[in-house]
């Protein structure tokens, strides 16, 4: 069984052999435990079977020390007062819980059946650290119960701080939480008031709330990340950061600019050491035992030549050899590399350059260089919104001036000078020790600041470098406020860009003053454009409903009319066919009816005694008063004609010799 990243091996052959072997079927939980651990599939493994079931051993476990936890009861591991011995990973007052003991590791192709999950918590308080080993099963009310025991604070009074889902409660299931193996927590206690020898502990109380921007280089790419974190993340969580985005797994990892104080991966960045707000660290992918031998066999050849040659130095000047750069050798008996390469056609690669070179012989705690060309910096510093915009600081350097290594090493990297331009400027820097560089700088300074600054960079002679440059954007035009010379003390330095702060700052306040203004009439315009767009649009609606209100009269008087058509033709063709009015004089039998219409009005006909009733029907049609919408009804006894049978005659509705009957609309 092998193990490996997801760049190395299929991950989904990964996630089927993890899921095969801890019999874990979430395919959700057993892709996040594999994240978990830089998808090793081995490292995964040993995360969910617990140590009593035996861990399977990774081709890297060697590179990491083994530490045994105890549990509650193993007393022979601690010291006065509940005090754990001091050791490598931890500090003199540390103490660890287990909930079992350590138990042998098994061979890596021994898999024995699943376990609970252990979780590991190392809880810092104050000056103290208490390592904490539950069951995934447990709650946090019992890890707050076994620091109760240890630091000797009420559970009431404890705050458990450090979880990534935010506060939680104390009848929360750990297994809920979605831990990795090893976790880091701190305890506030806001109510207990802390002593005066717990003064620096206070402070890193504060540190854990504050962010802190790290300033990685990943070497083999030549490539800076600028990332941001809490004070509460854990070094071993930025490593696991760092792999995503370099695609080097954490074990592969080798750093520098780690300070001496940060001897644990556990460890959060409050308490490792590193610099605030901003730490400069490189990484790179860690060299094979072979590689190394050969660059140690490299390097010794390297100094074997130097001290072979060292009395060619005393006549160098006779060949033409620059005296400054036989004193620009490094300590290893190396020229150093100069710090931006010549006619560098991307900008952006000359910064990184740049910066690298930067780092390498003044240390990681230096100015954030922008990377980027001096327009895309201008563009940064002057033309966002008002609040948010910066004084451009510009360093020109120059290799050839001896003020050059002090400027950068006692100034430049001043923690006080790297906090100041990191908050309050955009730093730019450029190298001016090659001709054909310092020409291409003079043609970007008058591009975008006229030919006056690039004419004062002329003036300046090679022993006056370094150079830095303040610039201030105005509505018009970008002003340099200062050039600041080589020969200055960090405190002169630090009062002139204070100075020019002040100078940019009234700026900025009318900027922001005149820009909230623009926005507030902007704003009256888009409301008073959105009430005319609105009021268009009631106006539009109002329009079609009318209009659609038109139409339907339109289609109903239509529909009206048709239909009064169609009885006219219906009434015309019942009045043509009914038979002639017979005359009194017949000898057949007459009868004589009168019929009141519901107007009040009264019809009146002659009838034949043997005429149907469906004649006396048609007869009120062809009046307008069709049998389906009225009823023809005698006076006395009332009687409703119009449902009886229309073939019977008159004679046999009894509607002889003479009757008076109604009309009545139906219901």
């Amino acid at each position: 069984m092998a193990s490996g990243s997801g760049s190395e091996m299929d991950r989904e052959i990964i996630l089927a052999d993890f899921q095969a072997c801890t019999g874990i079927d979430n395919i959700a939980e057993a892709i996040t435990l594999l994240e978990l651990n830089n998808w090793d599939l081995v490292a995964a493994i040993n995360g969910v079977i617990p140590q009593e079931n035996g861990i399977l051993q990774s081709n890297f476990s060697s590179e990491s020390s083994q530490t045994t936890p105890y549990g509650p009861h193993s007393q022979a591991a601690t010291g006065p007062g509940g005090a754990a011995p001091a050791g490598p990973a931890s500090s003199s007052s540390s103490s660890s819980y287990s909930g079992s003991p350590s138990c042998p590791v098994l061979p890596s192709r021994h898999i024995v059946e699943r376990q609970p999950r252990m979780l590991h918590f190392r809880v810092e308080y104050r000056q103290r650290s208490v390592e904490v080993v539950l069951e995934e099963s447990s709650t946090v009310g019992e890890i707050k119960q076994i620091l109760e025991t240890e630091l000797q604070i009420p559970m009431s009074k404890m705050q458990l701080k450090g979880w990534k889902s935010g506060d939680v409660l104390d009848s929360t299931l750990l297994r809920t939480l979605h831990l990795p193996k090893n976790n880091s927590l701190y305890v506030l206690t806001p109510d207990i008031t802390p002593s005066a020898s717990t003064s620096q502990n206070s402070a890193l109380q504060e540190t854990l709330n504050q962010n802190f921007l790290l300033v990685i280089t990943h070497r083999e790419a030549q490539r800076d990340y600028n990332l941001h974190f809490p004070g509460t993340k854990t070094i071993q969580e930025v490593k696991r950061n760092v792999s995503d985005l370099t695609n080097i797994p954490v074990r592969h990892q080798q750093w520098d600019g780690w300070p001496a104080s940060a001897s644990d991966d556990s460890m959060t960045l409050a308490a490792s050491g590193i610099s605030f707000p901003c730490h400069h660290l490189s990484v790179c992918r860690r060299s094979s035992p072979a590689n190394a031998q050969e660059q140690t066999e490299e390097c010794t050849d390297v100094h074997m030549v130097s001290d072979s040659e060292g009395d060619d130095f005393e006549d160098a000047s006779e060949f033409g050899v620059d005296e400054a750069e036989i004193f620009g050798m490094g300590s290893s008996g190396c020229r150093k590399s100069p710090m931006m390469p010549e006619n560098c056609e991307n900008e952006g690669e000359a910064l990184l350059h740049f910066t690298s070179e930067f780092s390498t012989r003044y240390g990681d705690c230096h100015p954030v260089f922008f990377i980027g060309s001096l327009e895309a910096a201008s563009q940064e510093a002057f033309y966002g919104k008002a609040r948010d915009r910066k004084l451009l600081a510009i360093y020109l350097h120059n290799d050839e001036s001896v003020l050059s290594n002090v400027f950068c090493s006692q100034m430049m990297c001043a923690e006080s000078i790297v906090s100041y331009l990191s908050q309050n400027f955009t730093t730019w820097a450029w190298d001016v020790t090659k001709e054909a560089n310092k020409a291409r700088l003079l043609t970007m300074c008058t591009r975008h600041f006229g030919s006056v600054v690039a004419q004062t960079i002329r003036t300046y002679k090679t022993d006056q470098f370094p150079l830095l440059l303040i610039v201030m954007g105005k509505r018009t035009s970008n002003e340099v406020l200062n050039v600041i010379q080589g020969n200055t003390t960090v405190d002169e330095l630090m009062m002139r860009l204070m100075g020019a702060m002040e100078i940019f700052t009234a700026q900025q306040q009318e900027d922001i003053k005149d820009e909230d203004e623009r926005e507030a009439r902007e704003m009256v315009k888009r409301e008073q454009d959105e009430a005319y767009r609105l009021s268009l649009e009631a106006d539009r609606k109002k329009r079609e409903a009318q209009e659609r209100e038109e139409a339907e009269q339109v289609r109903l008087e239509q529909i009206r009319k048709e239909q009064e058509e169609e009885r006219e033709a219906i009434r015309l063709s019942l009045e043509q066919a009914l038979p002639p009015e017979p005359s009194e004089e017949g000898g057949e039998p007459i009868s004589k009816l009168r019929i009141r219409t519901p107007s009040g009005e009264f019809l009146e006909r002659r009838f034949l005694g043997g005429c149907k009733l469906q004649v006396l029907f048609d007869f009120v049609a062809s009046k307008g008063y069709p049998s389906d919408e009225f009823k023809l009804l005698t006076t006395f006894p009332r009687r409703n004609i119009t449902q009886l049978e229309p073939a019977s005659t008159l004679l046999e509705a009894k509607l002889f010799p003479q009757e008076t009957l109604f009309l009545e609309a139906r219901e």
